[in-house]
């Protein structure tokens, strides 16, 4: 388990493409107690990521933690930025995304609704093109709502799916999926003090395909 930030109330990890978000066998929270050597301690998650996406995550080391930085997360407080590969060209090259999403629990996939309903979620992200390889692009992505597969789900239907997503996309690219938690902003619930994380992606294909480091920063 790699720790970017630990005190006594969170821990900031480098979440493994593959691993659960959530406390069940496997899960982060329990990775995080067992890299601690707390096989009780109180280990929450507070936000998801999806099983094939790597990158940054936060969890709570306590429920008054939680509590708070859920509480962040519903008014808008908590601010989570992803790196991603998709196919194609965003047009234009940044902008914002909105839709209605429903969830359909038989296929397990996100769709868009034509509008507002009883089972549809209003989804929004900024979006800004950073480079460009081939037929693929890299794009760094502000999410300002966290519906299930928001991402994928919404980039896909512009025809833009992320590679590797062979849920929302083209089956067969290799790779479970070029979605990155990039960076992580959010007020320390104990102290108040605003904290903020980095973390690039790995350099492995199609990531390595662009100067992560460099476009990122420029």
């Amino acid at each position: 388990m790699e720790f970017v930030y630990l005190d006594r109330r969170i821990a900031v990890c480098v979440k493994p493409a593959g691993v659960l978000s959530t406390d069940e066998p496997g899960g982060m929270p329990g990775l995080v107690r067992l890299a601690l050597g707390e096989p009780e301690g109180c280990v929450r998650t507070v936000h998801r990521l999806d099983r094939p996406v790597g990158g940054l995550m936060v969890l709570a080391r306590s429920r008054r933690a939680a509590s708070e930085l859920s509480r962040q997360i519903r008014q808008g407080q908590f601010h989570k930025e992803y790196l991603a590969v998709v196919h194609g060209r965003p047009e234009p090259e940044r902008g914002r995304m909105e839709d209605y999403l429903v969830r359909d629990s038989r296929s397990h996939r996100t769709v868009i609704a034509a509008g507002p309903g009883p089972d549809a979620r209003p989804a929004a992200l900024n979006y800004e093109m950073l480079s460009a390889a081939g037929e693929l692009s890299l794009v760094r992505i502000e999410l300002l709502t966290g519906r299930t597969h928001q991402i994928r789900c919404q980039f896909a239907d512009r025809g833009m799916p992320l590679f590797g997503d062979g849920k929302y996309g083209l089956p067969g690219d290799g790779y479970d999926i070029a979605l990155w938690s990039h960076k992580l902003r959010f007020i320390h619930p104990e102290s108040g003090e605003e904290m903020t994380f980095i973390q690039l992606p790995p350099d492995i294909y199609p990531f390595s395909l662009f100067n992560t480091g460099k476009t990122v920063d420029e």
